[in-house]
């Protein structure tokens, strides 16, 4: 957006009332937030920039669309007070929103230096200061996180356990973001740094940030919410392979001395199809990581050895951003239409109902 143009809604914003403090001056940035606008050019000859051709790259195009938007929208602004007024507001409130972040960064990257006191209270920390050999689980859960502080290699090992579903922030702002405890955690206990600021990896703590929640709908829904957190703060750490869910057993079965553990129903049914005809067993379902005892824990779910790690990268970086703000954002609808798109493709002996 012209200067000029943004010049223009400032003053006519001060003139109707609509911005009543002087100290605020909207910037481009703020105008267009929530705005879509479509012009169509017919260019003979265009020059695009960049290989994904997304911007038109012919100067003499750009001035004749800069020239006819200001013009015919200045006059369509002047002709229309309460479009206006509407376009005013939503501005002003996107200007308090982005200075109420800037104050929320920047009292993060305050809280960043003081280092070891900055860490949160119930971070279990390991011992090795190497963040490429150190390794943190984010459980859900002091239950969980009891089980697994006590069953962890302490030398590399830390957790940092969750109380209860944490926020939604394709649904908040950025100042809603910062405020919230849970996500505080996140950011100084992982070392993530400043949302927008250039990713460093050597600023980590652990390179290896592993989800590990229980085996239903509850721990499907703080799996998404943590990975909607990690995509759109910091969608760096999958290109860097630092994301991973940890996979624990669903099953305990036991025959004899000989203990068994099932990851999933199909492992399941084919541990039982391995058994004699008519052979006695024990099966145990676990509701929860809690449930499962510290060194149960460490041998099916945190042993380096023998567990099963899922290792989550981004193929198409366009087509997750649709899913998560199609997923996790405001719009019904397009919620709706998402799952069922995807209804054909989910396996109903995986349902939790």
């Amino acid at each position: 957006m012209k200067a000029s143009l943004t010049r223009t809604l400032n003053s006519l914003g001060k003139k109707s009332k609509v911005i009543k403090d002087k100290d605020i001056t909207l910037g481009g940035e703020h105008v267009r937030e929530g705005l879509t606008c479509v012009v169509s050019v017919k260019v003979p000859n265009p020059e695009f920039e960049g290989q994904t051709k997304t911007r038109l790259g012919n100067p003499e195009v750009r001035k004749v669309v800069d020239q006819s938007v200001q013009e015919y929208l200045s006059e369509y602004l002047e002709l229309h007070p309460d479009v206006l007024d509407s376009i005013l507001s939503k501005a002003v409130n996107a200007f308090k929103a982005a200075l109420a972040a800037k104050r929320a960064r920047e009292l993060v990257r305050q809280k960043s230096v003081l280092r070891s006191s900055s860490l949160p209270g119930k971070l279990a920390d390991c011992s090795s200061t190497n963040p490429e050999e150190c390794e943190i689980f984010i459980v859900e859960g002091d239950s969980a996180g009891g089980s697994a502080k006590q069953g962890r290699d302490r030398r590399f090992q830390a957790i940092l356990p969750l109380r209860g579903k944490i926020l939604n922030i394709e649904r908040r702002d950025e100042a809603a973001m910062y405020k919230n405890e849970e996500i505080q955690n996140l950011i100084l206990g992982l070392g993530l740094g400043v949302k927008g600021e250039d990713f460093k990896k050597e600023a980590l703590r652990y390179h290896k940030i592993i989800i590990l929640t229980d085996a239903d709908v509850d721990g499907a829904h703080i799996r998404t919410l943590l990975l909607t957190f990690f995509f759109r703060y910091q969608r760096a750490l999958f290109d860097e392979g630092c994301i991973y869910v940890g996979v624990p057993p669903l099953y305990k079965v036991t025959r004899g001395k000989q203990v068994h553990y099932c990851y999933d129903d199909a492992d399941l049914k084919k541990l039982k199809r391995s058994f004699p005809p008519n052979a006695s067993y024990n099966m145990q379902r676990f509701k929860g990581l809690g449930e499962m005892m510290p060194l149960q824990l460490w041998e099916t779910t945190m042993d380096p050895e023998r567990r099963l790690l899922k290792r989550l990268t981004v193929e198409d970086a366009a087509e997750a951003n649709i899913v998560f703000s199609s997923l996790m954002g405001t719009r019904v609808d397009v919620r709706k239409e998402l799952i069922r798109n995807s209804a054909n493709t989910i396996d109903l002996d995986q349902l939790d109902i």
